[in-house]
């Protein structure tokens, strides 16, 4: 390390704590990646908790004459996040927000996700204007420091039209609150060099006609390359103007530490049209018409790219019979009310009466056709990019041109294409802004290559501005990537003001160089990211980002993204040789990369290509653990045995308990944690008893209404000692079916079988598949060959067994159950009670979510949905053995249903974490349901 960063690191240890300073060469190379095609390694991390440790680290980066850095998701594809210096990000303190004004106002921190924020908003009927494609990752600090925008908000919505009000930090460590008339008149007092240099910079332009001009044209179209100069032209006041110079400066002005934003109104009634026209001409002449149009949205789609999606499952068919010069648009309209709606689409299609579709201009109001359309919108990039050579980077530029000029330009800009053989390329976009993306993948292993690419580069800048003079950079940020030509675009005149802009704000350069201007002309072909193969499993990453929200790791250790990170430069190393550092690598990565990964699967749920990042984790599992399948056989060979044995020993831990009390088993228990290494969980009063054993019910198939499997867990774990109901999960369900006037049959030797679920966790897939068939050939007799269908009790099971079992076997999740089986055969009395619902990982990939909690508050008046909180953690025995993971999956749970008399879930394990992590007790919505209901009369 560089001694003046060294020198920096040791002062900034007596601000922040050391275990938030990281130096490892696992954790400065997996949170040095962003998802751009830039890869530069920080001297060091810093996860700052709040303003006044960013105060004064900013404050020890002048003196020691560093660089900083700040990010917020990564998601960024310009490379304005990445940095050879020092890295800060955010902890999850920066999590913060309000809604203000019935929902016309929102204040939040950056460490607030997009989507987070709408949702907050959503029962105002309100929304935050920029919706970029990353909304469901990207979060605040990144939206205001790129300016995104996005598919409707144009430049009507984004930041920068919509801010109200700004907290900030200057570069220096100064303050300042823009709502806050107190800290204004602080600053000016504070800071008058920057208040007097912006005052200058205003009246220049003002009096200078020609720059006047030359930023309004700028600024008509969607524009984020280089400074937001319009803010020296739209405001007087110097200290607005310094809170809208900050939107879209990408860290190099100054940190934003909280916003307020004006919302937008969210529309009630939609309609869409996936609009085919026989060529690209025809169809950017139609964008020029509905430019005037009363439409949200207009998203152009070229041939490449739909040929790119048509194969995906749920895809019109017609998309493979379209010819090789039809593109399309994907048109929303909306409105307030029906009758708005309705007004907008008949000028709509008075505005596309000149065009003629291929099939036909059909708008509907359908949710599921509508949602396929975007589906299809939302694909193009991700497609691409899954498909690529392996080693190739996915490259998406982001231009503009005026709407006038959109046909000629995409015209020539596909023959560029053409000319530099990027075949393989696809163009879509925002057409009713004309800002177009193109997609194609690039290999920056080879100098011949890179210079194809810098060629291309040059030539697409000389098409973009030389011949339209339009923007560079629409909405992904100026980045590295096109800091070398934001001179070419805004002319000398322009370029000096926005050096002048950074040397007010920060005179020693401190703040993210080479982002937004440099003097490095090669900036953009430097420092480029390999992206090695590693495993198929993972190999079509494109290291987006997207998946790290959902990641119950990602405050802990790592996140998929991350992880697949550092399993690539592992996987290079070791066929090119390895450095000083992998065995370090190797070592850390077993805990970080592997043993904290919940394996739950979710990343593939929000991943646009779909990878599980925990079929890696279970797969390397299995090579370390492969010399244990001898004990892994043992085990499913007894599997019988072993059931009785585990509810055996929580019983002896139940008689312990009696005998010495918690206190002391609690002490005793983490001495054997100790000891044993993390191999012994250590007890604690969530802690489930032993269950009753339960005899299976001996009921022929022809007399059953459903064939019942209880779970391993149900079968073996009871109830906490504190729960007031002490009676089994499987007692529960067999007296509420009773209850229902349903007969459930069980299998006579159920002990005897398991759906192979926590074998395959530890990748031991032979025995678990092993166990599964046997189950598998048991429930077809009990069910009669499937005739009958056979209810689980817990919703992972459900989850593994339906991609398992055969598929004659008709399998009911416990919340399928309830509500088709229980609900209509039983009184509800909904208590007044408030209730706490968590959705496991498992009943979201099943898309069940949303009936778990209809059918909670079915049971309830009052029912609390925690934010932020996606998979538990708990992950089968990780829980027991890795209990930091679950507590920091549910850090947030506590604060939020601490006011809830009991939580409810489909997962005995998972719900050991909930009780113990929230203060609450969790179990099996069976037993909310069992208690506010009664046989149905008649």
């Amino acid at each position: 390390m560089k001694a003046e960063y060294q020198a920096f690191i040791n002062d900034l240890s007596r601000v922040v704590d050391n275990a938030r300073i990281i130096t490892d060469p696992l954790r400065t190379l997996a949170f040095g990646t962003d998802a751009s095609f830039y890869r530069l390694i920080p001297q060091a991390v810093v996860m700052v908790d709040n303003e006044s440790e960013v105060v004064q680290l900013l404050l020890l980066a002048a003196q020691h004459k560093v660089h900083v850095t700040f990010r917020a998701a990564g998601t960024s594809l310009s490379g304005q996040a990445v940095t050879d210096g020092i890295l800060v990000r955010l902890s999850a303190n920066w999590n913060g927000s309000e809604v203000l004004d019935n929902g016309a106002r929102i204040r939040l921190q950056p460490g607030v996700v997009g989507a987070h924020a709408n949702r907050k908003l959503l029962p105002f009927q309100r929304k935050i204007g920029p919706d970029p494609a990353s909304i469901n990752a990207c979060k605040i600090g990144g939206i205001v420091a790129n300016n995104a925008s996005g598919m409707c908000c144009g430049t009507a919505q984004n930041t920068y039209q919509t801010l109200a009000s700004m907290r900030l930090v200057l570069a220096d460590g100064t303050r300042l609150d823009t709502a806050d008339p107190a800290s204004r008149e602080a600053f000016r007092k504070a800071q008058p060099e920057l208040i007097q240099a912006l005052e200058q910079m205003r009246d220049e332009v003002a009096a200078n006609d020609t720059l006047n001009q030359r930023i309004r044209k700028k600024f008509a179209i969607k524009n984020t390359t280089g400074y937001s100069l319009n803010a020296l032209l739209d405001f007087n006041d110097p200290i607005d103007i310094l809170m809208h110079l900050m939107v879209g400066s990408e860290g190099t002005l100054g940190f934003v530490s909280e916003v307020i934003y004006n919302t937008v109104e969210e529309h009630a009634f939609k309609a869409s049209a996936l609009l085919m026209f026989a060529d690209i001409e025809l169809t950017s002449k139609a964008v020029t018409a509905l430019s005037t149009a009363p439409v949200a949205a207009v998203e152009l789609m070229d041939r490449p790219g739909l040929r790119s999606v048509q194969d995906k499952p749920g895809m019109p068919p017609y998309l493979k019979e379209l010819g090789d010069d039809v593109a399309c648009l994907l048109v929303e309209v909306r409105g307030c009310t029906a009758a708005e709606l309705d007004q907008k689409l008949t000028a709509v299609i008075l505005a596309l009466e000149p065009f003629d579709c291929l099939y036909g201009k059909e708008f509907t109001t359908d949710a599921a056709t509508c949602q396929l359309y975007w589906n299809i919108r939302k694909g193009l990039f991700p497609a691409v990019g899954a498909v690529r050579e392996k080693g190739t980077t996915v490259i998406i530029e982001d231009v503009a041109f005026p709407v006038e000029a959109l046909a000629p330009a995409v015209l020539e800009l596909q023959s560029l294409l053409r000319k530099y053989r990027y075949d393989e390329a696809i163009i879509f976009g925002h057409a009713l802004s004309g800002n177009l993306h193109f997609v194609f993948t690039q290999n920056f292993t080879d100098p011949a290559e890179i210079q194809r690419y810098a060629d291309f580069m040059d030539e697409v800048c000389v098409l973009v501005v030389g011949r339209y003079d339009g923007s560079l950079k629409a909405e992904h940020g100026t980045g590295r990537n096109m800091a070398p030509f934001v001179e070419m675009e805004w002319g000398a005149q322009a370029y000096d003001l926005m050096w002048r802009i950074k040397e007010a704000f920060d005179p020693k350069g401190i703040l993210n160089p080479d982002v937004v201007l440099t003097r490095n002309l090669r900036s953009h072909i430097e420092n480029l990211k390999p992206i090695p193969e590693a495993d198929d499993l993972v190999d079509p990453c494109i290291e987006c980002g997207f998946c790290e929200p959902v990641c119950p790791s990602r405050n802990l250790t790592l996140t998929p993204r991350q992880r697949i990170v550092v399993m690539r430069e592992l996987k290079r190393q070791e066929r090119e040789g390895k450095n000083a550092d992998y065995e370090q690598l190797l070592g850390d990565f077993q805990y970080m990369g592997i043993d904290t990964c919940a394996a739950d699967g979710l990343c593939s749920t929000a991943c646009p290509v779909y990878i599980n990042t925990g079929d890696l984790a279970r797969k390397l599992r299995s090579q370390r653990n492969a010399g244990h399948a001898g004990t892994a056989q043992w085990l499913a060979d007894h599997f019988e045995g072993v059931s009785c044995g585990t509810r055996t020993g929580l019983k002896m831990v139940d008689v312990t308990r009696s005998v010495v009390g918690d206190t002391v088993l609690e002490a005793v228990s983490k001495v054997a944690t100790a000891v044993s290494f993390g191999k012994l969980p250590t007890w604690h009063n969530a802690m489930p008893q032993a269950a009753d054993k339960q005899e299976p019910a001996h009921i022929p198939a022809a007399s059953s209404d459903l064939v019942y499997f209880p779970s391993c867990a149900s079968r073996a774990m009871g109830p906490a000692k504190q729960d007031a109901d002490q009676r089994s999960l499987q007692q529960v369900t067999l007296e509420l079916a009773r209850k229902a006037g349903l007969t459930l049959g069980q299998l006579d030797d159920q002990d005897g079988h398991c759906c192979g679920m926590p074998f395959e966790s530890k990748g031991h897939f032979a025995q678990a598949d092993e166990l599964r068939e046997k189950l598998n050939q048991a429930l077809l007799k009990a069910s009669d060959n499937g005739r009958i269908p056979v209810l689980i009790d817990t919703s992972p099971c459900v989850f593994r067994m339906s991609q398992k079992l055969d598929p004659r076997i008709q399998l009911l999740d416990p919340i399928r159950f309830a509500n088709q089986y229980l609900v209509p055969r039983l009184d509800i009395q909904p208590t007044d009670d408030r209730v706490a619902v968590h959705v496991t990982c498992s009943t979201t990939k099943a898309g069940l979510g949303n009936e778990l909690i209809e059918l909670a508050k079915a049971c309830s008046t009052q029912v609390v949905v925690p934010e932020e909180i996606t998979c538990c953690g708990f992950a089968g025995d990780k829980g027991f053995v890795i209990p930091e993971l679950n507590a920091s999956a549910l850090k947030p749970l506590k604060g939020q249903v601490q006011e809830c008399k009991e939580g409810i879930s489909t997962s005995r394990t998972c719900e050991i974490g909930l009780a113990k992590n929230s203060g609450i007790p969790y179990h099996s919505m069976f037993y909310l349901l069992d208690r506010v209901s009664s046989p149905r009369k008649g």
